[in-house]
């Protein structure tokens, strides 16, 4: 049976912050991961976008994250278990669209496009077209941030469970000095949201700084 990374990180805490180290390097078993599958996509011609914390981490915000999250079309995602299961890659159960690199145990999630953040309830707000809503980072296909904030904050506002998101947004604002007027580069259902945290992140550094 495959050990997983998080198993891997449970089970010897030296080597987990060796790998937290490492991941802030772009050198560590997550990044390897994303690497060898996003390769192995091109190989394949699979268009793929990175979402999730791997893009946050590209455009400057760098959090340590144990998956590679990838938006895909719903063709694409069955090509992909079609091409690569057994080959270098195991689903953690039987049917699940998610799959797991054979050699780190690193989780690769995927996400589909058409289907709606958070909850899955339709709403304003759905997951783009991969060969549509990229932009190219360290020659890797990325979602743009708006878009991340756009699906971030959607999925946040569906409520319990999903509260990170909200978090992960808020902390984009702070640490890449996001300006009130981003938010009119987002969808009208969560502009609103964006306005909320961003008042919150200014009041805070002002509390800070008083």
């Amino acid at each position: 049976m495959m050990i997983t990374y998080e198993q891997k990180l449970n089970r010897d805490v030296r080597w987990a912050f060796r790998e937290g180290a490492m991941h802030f390097d772009k050198d560590n078993s997550v990044h390897a991961s994303l690497q060898t599958i996003t390769k192995r996509l091109r190989e394949l011609n699979i268009p793929y976008v990175v979402v999730g914390g791997m893009a946050m981490f590209f455009h400057g915000y760098r959090r340590f994250t144990e998956d590679v999250d990838l938006l895909v079309s719903r063709d694409a995602l069955r090509e992909i278990h079609a091409r690569l299961e057994g080959l270098g890659y195991v689903p953690p159960f039987a049917g699940s669209k998610q799959l797991r690199d054979a050699v780190t145990g690193v989780r690769i999630e995927f996400l589909v496009t058409g289907e709606y953040p958070g909850d899955g309830q339709p709403k304003p707000v759905a997951f783009p077209d991969p060969t549509e809503c990229f932009t190219i980072i360290d020659d890797l296909r990325i979602l743009p941030l708006p878009k991340l904030i756009e699906l971030k904050l959607a999925s946040g506002m569906t409520g319990a469970g999903r509260l990170k998101d909200l978090a992960d947004v808020e902390s984009l604002i702070n640490v890449l000095d996001l300006p009130a007027d981003f938010a009119q580069q987002l969808n009208p259902y969560v502009q609103s949201k964006f306005d909320e945290i961003w008042q919150g992140v200014q009041k805070g550094r002002s509390e800070h700084n008083s």
